[in-house]
């Protein structure tokens, strides 16, 4: 009879030990499962190397160890998605190359629909459209704009100018816009010397832009007078050409000034 008590007993107490096997692995799994919720908490790279050498640690199997690292690719694109969609936005960093590049096709586009606009004038030889990467520079021949010695805007020149505050009211770039004459002196009661002269015309053309629709916040006025000739005085047409207003579209960041050939249609 004492026999069979101790069997009993011994056979009872390793029947309450298996528990801890069951409890062993329960653990275990609950080990991986937080790994996992801390994997996925946010994406990061190096928190996915931690849940594969975790996993396979506790499962100490190379199988195991296969399958998780199998499915790394998966649940990284399932994990961005998800990222996504939490609202956090994932930000994509351009070239700056790639930047530069769009912004020159961006200001060659606003040149070609001003060389459409002023197609008329351009082939008489009044307006000059180039680009280059300070901006877009629109050339007017001052006889278009106004009357000999004078800064009130001319009542033909409306159109043109008006044609390009249709397109610079398009876009948010800054806009320069300069006065310039020739060098034969000037002193009237307006305008005692061309460096008033151009400033008023430049004003003008900028006072029109506003009425178009521009913001004024954009805007500035230059005059230089005779200072900055880009042909001879000493003949009509080199003074002529030299009489003058420049509007200049200004590239958001310009660099040293290089010419870009436009193609005229």
């Amino acid at each position: 009879m004492v026999k069979r008590r101790a069997g009993r007993n011994e056979e009872s107490q390793d029947n309450h030990e298996r528990w801890l096997v069951s409890y062993s692995d329960f653990i275990t799994l609950l080990f991986a499962f937080f790994v996992v919720m801390y994997a996925v908490s946010s994406v990061n790279e190096g928190k996915y190397r931690v849940l594969s050498s975790s996993l396979v640690s506790a499962f100490k199997t190379n199988n195991q160890s296969a399958s998780v690292a199998s499915t790394q690719p998966a649940k990284f694109s399932a994990l961005q998605n998800q990222h996504s969609n939490s609202g956090t936005p994932i930000k994509l960093v351009d070239h700056p190359d790639v930047n530069k590049e769009r912004k020159q096709e961006k200001m060659k586009g606003m040149a070609k629909d001003i060389l459409s606009a002023l197609e008329p004038l351009i082939k008489d030889g009044q307006v000059r459209v180039t680009q280059s990467s300070l901006g877009v520079t629109v050339e007017i021949n001052a006889s278009v704009l106004f009357s000999p010695g004078q800064a009130k805007l001319a009542e033909s020149s409306s159109l043109s100018l008006q044609a390009v505050a249709n397109v610079i009211k398009e876009h948010e770039h800054d806009i320069r816009v300069e006065g310039h004459t020739d060098n034969v002196p000037i002193n009237t009661e307006n305008f005692p010397s061309n460096w008033e002269l151009s400033s008023a015309r430049a004003s003008s053309v900028i006072r029109l832009f506003i009425e178009k629709g521009v913001e004024a916040h954009r805007l500035t006025a230059i005059g230089y007078g005779e200072n900055r000739p880009i042909e001879s005085n000493e003949t009509p047409e080199g003074r002529k050409r030299n009489r003058r207003v420049t509007v200049t579209i200004l590239s958001a960041d310009p660099d040293k000034v290089t010419e870009i050939p436009i193609v005229e249609h």
